[in-house]
Formats: C-alpha cells, sequence, structure tokens
C-alpha cells in the first residue's frame, strides 16, 4: 500500500495550524491505580506534561492509540465530549470516580480520517459518534499529563485481527500530523502478561524471558531498527510469554511507524510491575 506519512496527506486539514514537529510518546501504562497512586510511574508522567508549553509546544490535538479498544477495521472517536470509560473491575471506588473530561474534537478527527486509509485498502478511517470515548490507557496517563483537561484528545481504535505489519504501517500514515500540532500517544506495555503477576514483585524484579523481550525490543529502538518491531512474534518463546495477547504491544507500532530511523529514543519508567508488566517507555522528541 502507498504510506502517505508527510504533511501533505493532511492539505486538507482545516483545524489544525502548521507547527514544529511534536514529539511521539509510548507510555506503559500497566495497572490503572497507577492514575491515582503517588508512584514513580504518575510523577513521571506528571513531569513528561509539565514540559509541554515549555520545553515543546501545547499541543493542538492528542491521537491516542490505547490496547484497550480493539475494534473490526480502523476508527477514530468524534463526538464532542468523550466520555470516561472505566473498563476495568476489582478497583477501590476511588478509581471508578475518576473523570478526564477532555474535549474531543469533531471537525479534526473527520478531516484526519480523510487523510488515512484502512491498512490493505483505499477506504478512510471510519468515524466513531457515540459509542467509545477515553478508556483507561488514554485517560490513565492524560490525565496526569494535562490535569486540566484542555487539550482535545481522539482516540484511534486497532483492528486486532490484522497482522502487525498493518499496525506499523498506519503508524507510518501518522507521521504528517507530528507538524499539524499533533501529539501521538501510543498507550500499551512492551511486556505484558497477566497470568503470571507476581504480586509484591518490586520494581527490578522479572522473569527472565521479559527481561530478555523487553531488552530486545529497546534494543531495536535504540539502534534505529524500528521495522523489526512489527517481526516481534518471531521471537519465539519470549515474545509469547511476554505476550499471550499482543493487543498491549500493538500502540508501540504505531508510535514507532510515526518516527524516523534517525530520531533519537530516550527510555524511561524501565522497570517492571509485578515481574511481568514492563512499563518501559519512549518519547522520541
Amino acid at each position: 500500500m502507498t504510506v502517505m506519512s508527510n504533511a501533505s496527506a493532511f492539505g486538507s486539514v482545516q483545524a489544525l495550524k502548521k507547527t514544529r514537529k511534536m514529539p511521539v510518546i509510548f507510555l506503559g501504562h500497566g495497572s490503572p491505580m497507577n492514575a491515582i497512586e503517588d508512584n514513580d510511574y504518575r510523577r513521571s508522567w506528571q513531569s513528561l506534561g509539565a514540559k509541554f508549553g515549555a520545553q515543546w509546544p501545547m499541543p493542538q490535538l492528542i491521537l491516542c492509540i490505547s490496547a484497550h479498544w480493539l475494534t473490526n477495521g480502523w476508527w477514530l472517536t468524534a463526538m464532542t465530549q468523550p466520555k470516561t470509560i472505566h473498563d476495568f473491575g476489582g478497583f477501590p471506588p476511588a478509581l471508578f470516580d475518576q473523570q478526564y473530561p477532555a474535549p474531543g474534537f469533531p471537525q479534526a478527527a473527520q478531516e484526519i480520517s480523510q487523510g488515512l486509509r484502512q491498512p490493505g485498502s483505499a477506504k478512510p478511517l471510519s468515524l466513531d459518534f457515540q459509542e467509545w470515548g477515553l478508556d483507561h490507557g488514554a485517560w490513565s496517563v492524560l490525565k496526569p499529563m494535562f490535569p486540566a483537561a484542555d487539550v482535545p484528545v481522539i482516540q484511534l481504535s486497532m483492528d486486532y485481527s490484522r497482522p502487525p505489519a498493518e499496525h506499523y504501517a498506519l503508524g507510518q500514515q501518522l507521521k504528517g500530523l507530528r507538524e499539524l500540532g499533533v501529539l501521538i500517544v501510543g498507550s500499551g506495555n512492551m511486556v505484558h502478561n497477566l497470568r503470571t503477576l507476581q504480586m509484591g514483585a518490586g520494581p527490578d524484579q522479572a522473569y527472565d524471558w521479559a527481561l530478555e523481550f523487553d531488552q530486545t525490543i529497546a534494543d531495536y529502538l535504540q539502534n534505529g531498527n524500528l521495522d523489526a518491531l512489527q517481526n516481534f512474534q518471531t521471537l519465539g518463546a519470549v515474545a509469547k510469554q511476554s505476550h499471550p495477547t499482543h493487543e498491549h504491544f500493538l500502540p508501540l507500532l504505531y508510535a514507532a511507524g510515526a518516527v524516523d530511523a534517525s530520531e533519537t529514543p530516550q527510555f524511561f519508567n524501565t522497570s517492571f510491575q509485578a515481574a511481568s508488566i514492563s512499563m518501559r517507555s519512549v518519547i522520541w522528541a
């Protein structure tokens, strides 16, 4: 398929103004409790958000790809006021009380959808005007970063039935949005196996297979070997152990697709939760 990776692919977008290139971020979001606990992860998200408006321009729009919105085909949220979705169970009421009333941006969503193509076809992305909103993969990290909830947010869904290469290819299509003040945020985890959690394990404790997979992916990123990410399943047993299902890895493919191999990644939160959730995060800026 033809990859539209520059700003000209979005020449019809009138809702956004041209800016200098925005960063791209992949965040390991881990437990939903990170959204409200005073821990290193939440503090890192707060510090990261404080750099916008100082070190980097404030985004006109945040485009978030979360591990928690899986659809048939690819969709963009296009409602005026996305709802806060509490898509989890078994957590304290304080977490369910959380709201993130960031506005949507229907005009931008509609215009961006026309500049993108469903991988494997010539069809633009579909628009969701009422069904979804902001799931915890989005709001749990964005609320600490932008607590005023004054930056519009739209979510991009993922078609889990499609091969990883198509997710990476759609990420490549997003590149031009960075020059239109759009902050691209992928939210998942580089290692995510809920079946093998060891509650109480320290941040430096992890399974050997989790450490191996996490380091291999970090090496790909550090060396600019971004194309290798879409072939992560060829890593065999460590890949299967690290991702029994791989929806938490896919957001990394969108983030990596939206950057150039020459851009230098910066890692942070390079630790684990419960021994089998990698919180490793990366920003390209």
